[in-house]
């Protein structure tokens, strides 16, 4: 084999850390399809680690809601990053690639790209076109990547609207969901019954959130017990350290529900997923699983997004925000509430919102890309390297 290439993958936080993990076995077959190899380094979590890439630190946990809640992180963000940066001084990575995780990685990225005059490829931009503020951050994305990925085609429609060199892929959970056991085997590993109804919990992927929805979810969850007595339920849980937590709150609920690291097989053996909004949305559409979204952020922070920011969104969803259109029932701030959450999701055990629902999934799938999303997001990324490289 040919020369080695080094790249840097920063992002942050458990999707990040999953998206990460997706994309290197790709960038690794890739280069050898090319004759190459790669070193990969990265700020990431266990997935990526797991993937092949050798952590410079992990930032899977670092993550927040709110800007109040975001302030404990910023000096270990800035101290992890001033790390990288002398980590590189003697053998600087020949490309970065920055997934989501706006803030510090626009921070990190022009930083790299100023001192080592490296090219920069944005996979996963920041959902500008959702929910942009201004067009601040929109110009510092396009000014620092030399190359952008868009996950989304409303992504790339606006992001290639202001200027800069993008090209849809689509939706990496494409390639992810099949490697989901199929609904049969899902259920028979966790125990269940063919008949037997099953809802999984999904409340949190931080230590905020689950401050501030745990415990709705688990009153819902009580709710829900007295209507459906035989009712069983699954809580996957992305990070052990919120393992011993999570039981404790369960224990004293008294409620039949398990906890799992396997979020795969929990979302493909469910009837219906009670979700936080974030990527759990689009594996369970994918799946053709029934949900419902909620979330809620303290009252500091939502006080702070609606008078000072001005934050208004029509979806939080990334199911709704595709289609533009509810697809799934949303519950926001004021809305989270056990009895709401248990009213929709006792509906969606049968009848009419299930099928409905379901219609609506199948027109969502033509909006995320044709299989093979990795592949095309790993060549693109070479050909960024390979042309800086000449």
């Amino acid at each position: 084999m040919g020369r080695s290439y080094r790249i840097f993958i920063s992002t942050g936080e458990v999707s990040g850390d999953l998206q990460g993990s997706l994309l290197i076995p790709a960038l690794v077959m890739a280069a050898q399809s090319r004759g190459y190899s790669l070193e990969i380094l990265a700020l990431g979590g266990p997935r990526m680690a797991a993937a092949g890439a050798q952590l410079l630190g992990d930032t899977s946990k670092i993550g927040a809601i709110g800007p109040v809640n975001a302030i404990p992180f910023v000096w270990p963000t800035l101290k992890l990053q001033k790390q990288v940066m002398a980590q590189f001084q003697q053998v600087p990575p020949d490309l970065t690639v920055l997934i989501d995780y706006v803030g510090p990685n626009l921070t990190l990225g022009k930083r790299l790209k100023q001192k080592f005059q490296i090219p920069v490829v944005y996979y996963i931009a920041p959902p500008e076109w959702v929910w942009s503020q201004g067009l601040g951050v929109t110009r510092k994305v396009v000014a620092l990547s030399d190359k952008m990925l868009a996950i989304f085609p409303q992504e790339a429609t606006y992001y290639q609207g202001m200027g800069a060199d993008i090209s849809w892929v689509g939706h990496p959970l494409v390639d992810h969901v099949q490697q989901f056991p199929p609904r049969a085997q899902a259920r028979q590993q966790l125990g269940l019954h063919p008949s037997q109804p099953m809802m999984a919990l999904m409340p949190a992927s931080r230590q905020q959130e689950l401050d501030h929805l745990l415990p709705v979810i688990l009153n819902a969850a009580q709710q829900i017990c007295h209507q459906v007595p035989d009712i069983q339920f699954w809580m996957p849980l992305a990070l052990s350290a919120y393992r011993a937590d999570v039981t404790q709150a369960i224990q004293q609920t008294g409620l039949p529900i398990s906890i799992s690291s396997d979020s795969q097989t929990v979302i493909a053996a469910a009837d219906v997923v009670i979700t936080k909004s974030g990527t759990a949305n689009l594996e369970a559409a994918l799946l053709n699983v029934p949900q419902v979204v909620f979330y809620r952020v303290g009252a500091i922070s939502g006080w702070l997004y609606r008078h000072l920011l001005n934050f208004e969104v029509e979806f939080i969803s990334p199911v709704n925000l595709v289609a533009g259109r509810e697809i799934v029932p949303e519950l926001l701030q004021q809305e989270v509430t056990p009895g709401k959450i248990t009213q929709l999701a006792c509906e969606l055990l049968e009848g009419e919102a299930r099928h409905k629902m379901m219609a609506g999934y199948q027109e969502l799938r033509s909006q995320l890309g044709p299989p093979g999303v990795l592949q095309r997001a790993a060549v693109a990324i070479l050909d960024v390297l390979e042309q800086s490289s000449v």
